[in-house]
């Protein structure tokens, strides 16, 4: 996955595996424990831990509070802890996020950052105003992508490694943080996020155990207080994992969708392949009535990048209207943004809009979405810049189209 390109990884050298290592002090040669990261814990998580170290739950929730919500990575500024309990927790934890290595913000609000992942990987982050005071963070999930979906700048760098709950969060600590850090007045700070989507860079089911966590955060509300309906989880179709997501916690769920037949699918979403669309119609119906049984009005955003000349044609708007008729959806048209070596082209805005009306007038939701932040690279699509192919996977690609391997056909 991602066709949303609002978060990316850069890649400088290969990733090794972690492995565990014991840090000998020079002056006694006795181990040093590394410190816990409370960024990456959740309420309950936090409440183990404390009670791990002799002291009672409720500091979880203190503790919690002054790192999500006001923004805080020193353990001296949580005034409402005691003195002891603050040089203790200085001792053995920490609050480390992702280091920023680079901000800029746009004209029209848009904000992004660079954030440093590990010691060769780094993750950019954007955050896209919108009318009303809305503020959507865009959010990855893992180094990298093994999904390798045709149209995805992401799929060139190949798959690394899964990002943790402390590198997933960090990204929503970050830019939360950034629209109070100046001011020293923890009363009138306020959370500032109002969305959070995954999708950003990785498949976020393939990273189910760290970003399942991450989501409780958003959700808690001694942390980011998020509703249930603002944090978005974007999938391109593992349908188990699906299942499984709906068995733990209750968020909005996107398919990146892109096609709306098989045949399509395959080319621009190779995991259609192990999950057609069948099954993946039926999972999202599954995931709807989990929550919201036979008669709810929830529906699951279909995302679907717009391809000149590939999947933009009047028989594909048609063929989505008759693959989700079962399904209540909502629609999301995304303007292709072309990168360096992508093998295909924008269609145009003005049957763009032919498309959305087809879909309108069959009593579809459909929308646009609006290009942010092009001052400083941060609209959908931009920020990939120079994409190293670390896969070859573009030029495999060019290859095939040259050779009529692939058949671009709107049957």
């Amino acid at each position: 996955m991602r066709p949303l390109f609002c978060v990316k990884i850069l890649a400088l050298t290969p990733v090794v595996p972690p492995v565990a290592v014991v840090i000998m002090n020079p002056s006694s040669q006795s181990p040093v424990t590394p410190k816990v990261n409370l960024l990456g814990l959740t309420r309950t998580q936090m409440e183990d831990f404390f009670v791990s170290i002799g002291e009672k739950k409720f500091r979880a929730a203190q503790v919690v509070k002054w790192i999500h919500q006001l923004g805080v990575d020193n353990f001296e500024e949580m005034s409402n802890v005691s003195k002891a309990l603050r040089t203790k927790l200085a001792n053995i934890a920490e609050i480390r996020p992702p280091e920023v290595i680079y901000k800029e913000f746009s004209n029209d609000g848009t904000r992004k950052w660079v954030l440093k992942v590990g010691e060769n990987t780094m993750v950019e982050t954007v955050l896209i105003p919108a009318e009303g005071g809305r503020k959507t963070l865009c959010v990855s999930s893992q180094v990298g992508c093994a999904l390798d979906c045709s149209f995805c700048s992401t799929g060139k760098q190949g798959f690394q490694r899964d990002l943790t709950i402390a590198e997933i969060i960090g990204q929503v600590w970050v830019a939360n943080r950034s629209y109070f850090e100046e001011n020293q007045d923890y009363d009138s700070r306020e959370r500032a996020l109002t969305n959070v989507v995954m999708m950003g860079m990785g498949e976020p089911l393939l990273n189910f155990d760290a970003v399942v966590p991450a989501m409780e955060l958003m959700l808690d509300d001694y942390a980011y207080g998020l509703s249930k309906r603002r944090v978005t989880l974007s999938t391109s179709g593992i349908v188990p994992m699906i299942d499984k997501l709906s068995s733990v916690i209750d968020v909005s769920l996107a398919v990146s969708l892109h096609a709306p037949n098989d045949e399509l699918r395959n080319e621009l979403v190779p995991v259609n392949k192990k999950y057609p669309l069948k099954e993946l119609m039926a999972a999202c119906q599954r995931y709807l009535m989990t929550f919201q049984g036979e008669t709810g009005r929830r529906k699951i955003t279909m995302e679907y990048v717009m391809l000149a000349g590939v999947n933009d044609q009047s028989i594909h708007a048609k063929q989505l209207i008759q693959l989700l008729k079962d399904v209540p959806s909502k629609i999301n048209l995304i303007p292709f943004n072309p990168f360096p070596q992508a093998p295909y082209g924008c269609t145009p805005r003005s049957e763009i809009l032919a498309f959305q009306r087809t879909l309108t007038e069959a009593g579809y939701i459909c929308t646009i979405r609006t290009t942010r932040g092009d001052d400083i690279d941060a609209a959908c699509g931009q920020l990939v810049g120079k994409v190293q192919d670390r896969t070859r996977r573009a030029e495999r690609w060019q290859q095939k189209l040259k050779a009529g391997e692939i058949v671009r056909s709107v049957q």
